[in-house]
């Protein structure tokens, strides 16, 4: 993982944010990946834009079977896209319980067992190795956001 550089966040200006707002349905990520690959185009090459589409969909998967299992098909996701010089943010934020990432992460690294052996957690593998940073925090007392972060 690339560690972040604060300084160089401030010394470079977001060129262009986006917003998506959806309902917690899985067939809204046919949309989310056309909506994605219509404004990342002008920003990314094709292999990052290939792996950043991996990312988002495992981690939209994510938030509609797991973050959001438990509340109605109503409940929005929110997906922001944000493009500077030399990397783009994606974020989704839910308001599903919170989720310790890291842990997780940390766990499954531990078990030394093939991520594609897995039925569940291998899109956890994924996100991590296609982004640069991956994140998620509590925001508010009833906001989560999972924030990836990958270098072009």
């Amino acid at each position: 993982m690339v560690q972040s550089n604060n300084g160089d966040k401030k010394n470079q200006s977001l060129l262009k944010p986006f917003q998506l707002t959806v309902k917690t349905e899985i067939v809204a990520l046919e949309k989310i990946l056309v909506w994605f690959e219509t404004i990342a185009k002008p920003y990314l090459p094709p292999k990052i834009l290939w792996e950043c589409k991996l990312a988002l969909s495992e981690g939209f998967t994510n938030t509609v079977l797991y973050a959001h299992k438990n509340l109605p098909a109503t409940m929005p996701i929110i997906i922001n896209v944000n493009f500077y010089q030399t990397w783009v943010d994606i974020l989704i934020w839910n308001q599903g319980a919170f989720f310790d990432l890291k842990a997780k992460l940390a766990e499954l690294t531990q078990q030394n067992i093939d991520p594609l052996e897995l039925e569940s957690d291998r899109g956890l593998f994924f996100m991590d190795k296609l982004t640069d940073e991956l994140d998620y925090i509590r925001v508010d007392s009833d906001k989560n956001c999972l924030k990836m972060k990958k270098l072009i």
